[in-house]
């Protein structure tokens, strides 16, 4: 077994009590402040500060909690992988994603899994974020991935990333020509949205709001892929994530522009049911998705496509 000390430490931290970490690991609680000790002579530095009521990491129980985390799951992945040399996991997984994140991210993901779980038959399932976010509800779903907002106890939610959105425009529209563009050149433009329930279209619905931004004339699509290629043909002006337009900005067929102020950014949400059984399919999952979190690998395979 791992060393119970740094278990210990990281269980206090997270709970932030000693009396609470000693509830879940089954221990008295002078076993766990020993457990601490024990770490802080070995170190040679004071890792906790705690009171009564309060506890507060140390800059030096900070830099050693970081590192802990990153020891608790290198340990847990390679039982994992010991186990599976015996016993390989197999079963059937579940997995949805709403529309962008589906088709420019999810397939890299998956294929990432089932290079190292191979005997897991996976089933996906794309649609707008509100279809998704029903079918993880309903338990069809074992895990999705969403990028519009979740508001229902019944769900667990973990956020994964940032998405970056963009203005994108014709190459013959005024905008075009403009290097910065403000919420005034927005004004009394036509429009290429996605259709409501679309994470998409309740970014750009909310930041029309902000902005006070009247829409001339919509053309509403279903899907990420129509709304570029309505762009592309001259139809309007659209906020899309930067994901699902990289071979189009590559090759010059439309154009990014920029919006004056911060880059516009969103959440990628990771959603599963509340009390869903795990499984060792579902966990395997699960630590592939979070150790792809910073999605630079993923970027570059995009780009290189």
């Amino acid at each position: 077994m791992i060393n119970d000390p740094l278990k210990t430490f990281v269980t206090v931290v997270e709970h932030k009590k000693f009396s609470r970490a000693a509830e879940e690991l089954y221990l008295s609680h002078p076993d766990v402040s020993s457990h601490i000790q024990r770490l802080e002579e070995e170190l040679g530095t004071k890792l906790i500060n705690s009171s009564s009521n309060h506890l507060e990491l140390t800059q030096s129980g900070e830099i050693y909690y970081r590192y802990a985390k990153q020891i608790l799951r290198l340990h847990d992945k390679a039982e994992k992988e010991i186990m599976q040399l015996s016993n390989e996991v197999a079963g059937t997984l579940k997995v949805g994603a709403s529309y962008t994140i589906g088709e420019y991210i999810l397939p890299f993901v998956v294929a990432e899994f089932a290079a190292e779980y191979p005997k897991v038959e996976i089933e996906t399932s794309i649609g707008n974020t509100q279809q998704i976010i029903q079918a993880v509800r309903d338990n069809y779903l074992d895990i999705a991935l969403v990028e519009g907002e979740v508001h229902y106890s019944d769900i667990k939610v973990r956020q994964l990333m940032e998405d970056e959105i963009i203005l994108v425009v014709p190459n013959q529209h005024p905008l075009a020509r403009i290097p910065i563009v403000t919420s005034e050149h927005l004004q009394d433009q036509v429009w290429v949205l996605r259709e409501s329930g679309s994470g998409t279209r309740a970014f750009s619905d909310r930041l029309f709001e902000e902005w006070g931004i009247n829409v001339r004339k919509s053309y509403v699509f279903g899907s990420g892929q129509a709304v570029k290629q309505a762009v592309t043909a001259g139809l309007g002006i659209a906020l899309v994530s930067r994901w699902i337009m990289r071979k189009e900005l590559n090759a010059k067929e439309l154009k990014s522009t920029r919006i004056k102020g911060k880059p516009l950014t969103r959440p990628f949400y990771l959603i599963e049911p509340e009390n869903h059984e795990t499984s060792e399919a579902l966990e395997g999952f699960m630590e592939q998705l979070l150790a792809l979190t910073s999605w630079r690998k993923l970027g570059k395979r995009e780009i290189d496509i």
